[in-house]
């Protein structure tokens, strides 16, 4: 729908899981009390947008859990969209108080209910106990677009990204600081080592090589049982022909990925809890 418009933020928490505190904001333009959001800036992923957005107006880096559902309203007009995650703190620059955001208040689930202006936030901490709050993310990407198998006449090993390939890893390498992946696993293939490399450079990570995620080396059993002993946060890149399997092994949900997508599945206690589908 070209005239949606899109928003993202996050709803960040602290302390206990079984008691947390909730970063709510207030804005004297609107004088209402939010979970801080803002627009997508043109080609920017929703969830860059999200990290952006709460950074600006808290000081606040934080680390996506799992999706929140999304919300939707009328904003001048025209429908509008905000994609909501679960956040977590990793840094604090510290708030300062400006003409758009002048008060940040850390607040009880009941005492943030009470003081939140939307009923749509309400929803979203209704929402919250849904699933654990603290997850460790697995990022299953395919890899990027790279021109045409038939076209290209060396080893399709070697085939490489072409320019919308090369386009999807720089969105995909603007997206993954919200996982903070520590593994990063790729096919040995160049198209899948060359979608995690632009992460890796900016991260200072190594990508390791692994022809179990290869299309001519997988195998269903192993493969998928080197990607569920995985226990910290990763990034794992392969193809399409492995990955839906995968997916489906690991969370029994049905995923298909179009090239340079991926999906995020959120652990907690050795078990998927939630599973996530993006574009790049």
């Amino acid at each position: 729908m070209t005239d949606l418009l899109r928003a993202a933020g996050a709803v960040v928490w602290r302390g206990e899981e079984s008691r947390p505190e909730v970063a709510v904001i207030h804005r004297p333009g609107y004088d209402d009390w939010t979970f801080p959001k803002g627009k997508l800036k043109s080609g920017e992923h929703e969830i860059a947008a999200a990290l952006r957005e709460v950074r600006e107006e808290t000081g606040l880096t934080v680390l996506l859990g799992r999706a929140l559902p999304p919300v939707h309203y009328l904003s001048t007009g025209r429908l509008k969209r905000v994609d909501y995650w679960v956040a977590r703190v990793a840094g604090d620059d510290g708030f300062s108080p400006g003409d758009e955001v002048d008060e940040l208040r850390w607040l009880p689930l009941e005492e943030a209910r009470q003081l939140l202006t939307y009923e749509w936030d309400v929803g979203l901490l209704r929402a919250l106990p849904a699933a654990p709050l603290e997850t460790v993310p697995l990022v299953l990407v395919r890899h990027a677009s790279a021109g045409s198998r038939s076209e290209w006449q060396d080893d399709d090993a070697l085939r490489p990204l072409d320019a919308g390939g090369r386009a999807q890893a720089a969105n995909l390498a603007a997206a993954l600081p919200a996982y903070r992946p520590e593994l990063l696993i790729s096919s040995p293939s160049a198209r899948c080592v060359q979608t995690l490399e632009p992460y890796g450079a900016g991260a200072g990570a190594e990508t390791k090589l692994e022809p179990l995620l290869s299309e001519e080396s997988h195998d269903p059993e192993k493969t998928t049982a080197l990607v569920r002993d995985i226990a910290v946060p990763a990034a794992v890149c392969s193809h399409r022909k492995v990955l839906p399997n995968l997916v489906k092994a690991l969370s029994g949900k049905d995923v298909h990925l179009r090239k340079g997508a991926f999906a995020v599945l959120h652990k907690a206690g050795g078990h998927v809890v939630s599973v996530e589908r993006y574009a790049s």
